[in-house]
């Protein structure tokens, strides 16, 4: 199964899309949830309003949660474009929570797994540092990838959560990679259909950290 995770010439997104340059400072005192990752957190191939980070904050409304989420999602993003974009990305007023999807992109381009670790493990550092909350998505490698690449990347994921006691979803795509109803043509990112399954397993693993 190979994992999900776009291409650098990704379609932009809006929704409030960080992009790769420091955005304006969003004023507001309703307190954020950061949506940080790579395509499918951009919402490669979608409309906006067809996108994870859109979809939860909809979700949130509707449960009666007063989060403004904010898609910082870049296509293409690895875990190093990842921690270099972080500090200025939570310096977003009121950010309380970091939604890290992040790694895939180092899976596809076969970057050594100790590397993408040290990176994911910055970011969360930093996170901490600020007292925001974190909400870590894993990610599987498909066994194309070799035995010993493949159960090292799949184990950072859980052994980082486990390390700084983070929320956790052990997969993002569960329920979604390898179904052609739920996926783009390229069968890698997900449709419409799929970014809502995409959504609920975002919004299942975050609500033990949601504050009312």
């Amino acid at each position: 199964m190979i994992a999900a995770c776009g291409v650098s010439t990704a379609e932009q997104q809006t929704n409030k899309r960080v992009d790769k340059k420091p955005p304006a400072q969003i004023v507001s005192d309703k307190p954020k949830i950061i949506a940080f990752g790579d395509s499918l957190t951009a919402g490669f191939g979608l409309a906006e309003k067809e996108s994870y980070p859109y979809l939860l904050q909809e979700r949130l409304k509707a449960d009666g949660y007063n989060y403004e989420v904010i898609n910082a999602g870049v296509s293409g993003e690895t875990s190093l474009g990842g921690l270099e974009r972080i500090d200025w990305v939570l310096e977003q007023d009121n950010a309380q929570i970091l939604v890290l999807e992040l790694g895939a992109n180092d899976l596809l381009r076969g970057l050594p797994v100790a590397k993408m670790k040290e990176n994911l493990e910055t970011i969360i550092k930093k996170a901490q540092a600020k007292n925001v909350k974190i909400l870590l998505c894993g990610m599987l490698a498909p066994p194309t990838m070799g035995a010993q690449y493949q159960r090292e990347f799949v184990a950072v994921f859980p052994d980082l959560a486990s390390e700084y006691k983070l929320a956790f979803l052990p997969f993002v795509l569960e329920g979604i990679a390898l179904d052609p109803k739920l996926n783009q043509a390229d069968g890698i990112h997900p449709n419409a259909e799929g970014s809502k399954v995409l959504t609920a397993n975002v919004y299942k693993a975050l609500q033990p950290i949601l504050k009312k």
